[in-house]
């Protein structure tokens, strides 16, 4: 099973985006859903995650910028990202992580969605 992201696209520094994802209701229920991102040359790294219950984790560098979340009734986890900087510019994914550290996933990764951030 692959979750699809959507909602990239090209915006200029400073810039908001808000990309989504959307699973069945037998995989968002249950779990812990997350927003990964991988940039040219670097690893893949947790942009943010929530619980069911609503608690997050984000990565340091989108803390005060980014935020997740998540409309249980439609089984599908946002991303809404402000005051995009150059260096947010990466694919995108939506996955399952195990843990709200994202340290491991349950599911194949998708194509992702690209963001690129540029004047």
């Amino acid at each position: 099973v692959q979750l699809q992201a959507y909602g990239g696209g090209l915006v200029q520094p400073g810039g908001s985006l808000r990309l989504s994802c959307t699973a069945s209701k037998s995989i968002f229920n249950k779990n812990v859903m997350g927003w990964f991102r991988q940039a040219p040359g670097k690893q893949r790294e947790l942009v943010a995650a929530i619980t069911n219950d609503g608690s997050t984790n984000y990565a340091d560098s989108v803390k005060g910028r980014f935020t997740i979340s998540r409309d249980n009734a439609e089984n599908t986890v946002y991303l809404q990202m402000s005051r995009l900087k150059p260096e947010d510019t990466a694919v995108y994914y939506c996955n399952v992580p195990l843990s709200l550290s994202g340290e491991y996933v349950q599911l194949l990764w998708g194509q992702g969605t690209q963001v690129t951030v540029s004047s």
